[in-house]
C-alpha cells in the first residue's frame, strides 16, 4: 500500500512537470541558452500617471523632468504602443512629444512582438538588488517581469532572471537575495509554470544570472566569497536551488586584467558554474579596438572549452550618455551604420560562440538599445542619439535576428553586413 502511495505521488509530480525535491518544472518549452540568441531588458521607466507612483521613474534625472534634464540619450519610436504619455518636451513642429511606460504591460506587448517579428530568441530580465527591497520600485519591477512572462508565453519568447550586484551591501544584503528569489518561485511561480513555460533552461535546470562578480571598481562592496555563498544557494537549496548558473563578469576576467579583482578566488568560483558572460561595453571604440578585443575572446572561449564552461559573449550597438552624464562625450561610441554591431555578431559566431548576449534591448540611457528609435526626437537643449540617414529605426533589431538565425545555422554567415531588402539603397 505504501509502495503504491509512493508511486502515485511521483506520477502527480511528472504530470505536473515539477521535481519532487525543488519547486522547480522539470524543464521548459525553452531547453537551452545554446542556439540563442538574447538581449538585456531593463524596463525600469515610468511617468507621473501610469499607477506605479514612481514619477518620471529613470527618465528623470534629476529636480525637474524637461529639457535640458532627463537621462536618456535614445527617443523611442513610438507609433506601434498602444499607451504613451504628454512630456515637457516638443517636437520641431510644435507638437507635444510622448513617451510609454514600461509600467503597462502594452508596452511589453509590443517589444516582445518585435522580439518574434525579428527573431531575437528572448530576454534576460535585469534586477538590482537594490530594487527588491519593499516599496514602489519593487513593486513596478515585479509588474513588469509579471508581463514578460505572460508576453513571453504569447510571443514563445525565452525569459531568464538577471540579478545586478550592483549596490549590494554584501553579507547584508544576502537573506535579501535570497528571499526575493524564494519569492519569485513561490509568489509568481516564474520557475514551475509546467513543462512549457518561457524561463530559459540550461544544462536542465532553470538559468538564473548573477551579474557583478569579479570587478574591482570602489564602488562594489561585496566579495567574491558572498558571490560563492549565492551560487551555492542556486545550485544545492533543496527546495530553490537546482538552478544553472551564469556569472557576469570583467572583461578581463582571464588573465585578472585592469577591470578585474586578483583574487584567484573568481577563477575557482568561475570553474563551478554553467555559463560566463563577459561585460565588454565601452572597452573598445571602434572597429581598430574591437579587433584587438577580438582576440582576447578566442582565448577565452578557448579557456572555458578546456574548462567545461559555456560562454556567453556581449555585442553592443553603440553607446552613449551624455544625459545621463553630463560631462561624458554624447555619441561616445558612433554605431558606424550597424558596421560595429555587426563585427562583434559575426566574430562571435566565427570564434565559436554557441549563445549571444546582446547588450540592451531596451537600454536608452546608455545609448545601446537595439529596440525601434526615433529619427524624430524632441528638439531643445537635450541632445539625442538619431540613426545615420537611410538607417531605419528597426534596424538593430533586424541585424539581431539575423545573427540569431545564423547561430542556429538557419542562414549561412554572409561576407559582408546584411541589408533588409525595404532598405538595401538607402544603407548603401
Amino acid at each position: 500500500m505504501l509502495k503504491r502511495s509512493i508511486l502515485l505521488l511521483l506520477a502527480v509530480f511528472a504530470v505536473n512537470g515539477v521535481f519532487a525535491q525543488t519547486k522547480h518544472s522539470q524543464t521548459s518549452k525553452h531547453t537551452s541558452y545554446k542556439g540563442l540568441l538574447m538581449a538585456g531588458y531593463q524596463g525600469w521607466h515610468d511617468t507621473p500617471t501610469d499607477g506605479a507612483n514612481r514619477g518620471w521613474g529613470h527618465y528623470l534625472q534629476r529636480g525637474v523632468f524637461g529639457p535640458g534634464n532627463l537621462k536618456i540619450d535614445l527617443w523611442p519610436e513610438l507609433n506601434e504602443y498602444k499607451k504613451m504619455y504628454p512630456t515637457p518636451f516638443i517636437h520641431a513642429d510644435s507638437s507635444v512629444a510622448m513617451l510609454p511606460s514600461d509600467h503597462d504591460y502594452t508596452t511589453t506587448d509590443v517589444r516582445f512582438k518585435w522580439m518574434k517579428q525579428y527573431g531575437v530568441d528572448g530576454v534576460f530580465m535585469q534586477r538590482f538588488i537594490g530594487n527588491t527591497r519593499p516599496g514602489n520600485t519593487r513593486n513596478h519591477f515585479n509588474k513588469v517581469l509579471g508581463d514578460a512572462l505572460k508576453a513571453a508565453r504569447k510571443y514563445n519568447r525565452a525569459i531568464a532572471v538577471m540579478y545586478d550586484f550592483s549596490g549590494m551591501r554584501d553579507t547584508l544584503d544576502l537573506p535579501l537575495f535570497k528571499s526575493d528569489w524564494k519569492n519569485l518561485v513561490d509568489s509568481m511561480k516564474i520557475t514551475s509554470g509546467g513543462n512549457k513555460q518561457p524561463y530559459l533552461y540550461h544544462n536542465g535546470k532553470p538559468l538564473v544570472v548573477l551579474w557583478g562578480v569579479g570587478f574591482n571598481d570602489s564602488g562594489r562592496h561585496y566579495t567574491t566569497k558572498t558571490m560563492a555563498k549565492i551560487v551555492d544557494f542556486l545550485q544545492n537549496d533543496p527546495e530553490y536551488g537546482h538552478c544553472a548558473v551564469m556569472l557576469g563578469v570583467p572583461t578581463y576576467w582571464r588573465e585578472f586584467g585592469n577591470d578585474t579583482e586578483k583574487n584567484p578566488e573568481l577563477h575557482a568560483l568561475i570553474k563551478k558554474v554553467d555559463v560566463i558572460h563577459p561585460w565588454t561595453v565601452g572597452r573598445y571604440k571602434d572597429d581598430a579596438g574591437f579587433q584587438k578585443y577580438n582576440e582576447i575572446e578566442k582565448a577565452d572561449l578557448a579557456w572555458c572549452k578546456a574548462n567545461h564552461i559555456d560562454y556567453a559573449p556581449t555585442c553592443f550597438p553603440g553607446f552613449s550618455w551624455h544625459n545621463l552624464n553630463l560631462k561624458d562625450k554624447f555619441n561616445a561610441i558612433p554605431r558606424n551604420r550597424g558596421n560595429f554591431f555587426w563585427n562583434e555578431l559575426s566574430a562571435a559566431i566565427k570564434n565559436g560562440a554557441e549563445m549571444i548576449y546582446v547588450a540592451m534591448f531596451d537600454e536608452v540611457d546608455e545609448g545601446t538599445a537595439i529596440m525601434k528609435v526615433s529619427q524624430n526626437p524632441p528638439i531643445g537643449p537635450s541632445p539625442f542619439v538619431t540613426f545615420e540617414e537611410g538607417i531605419p529605426s528597426d534596424y538593430y533589431l533586424y541585424l539581431a535576428g539575423y545573427a540569431g538565425k545564423v547561430l542556429k545555422k538557419e542562414l549561412p554567415l554572409p561576407e559582408s553586413i546584411p541589408l533588409p531588402k525595404s532598405a538595401k539603397s538607402a544603407i548603401k
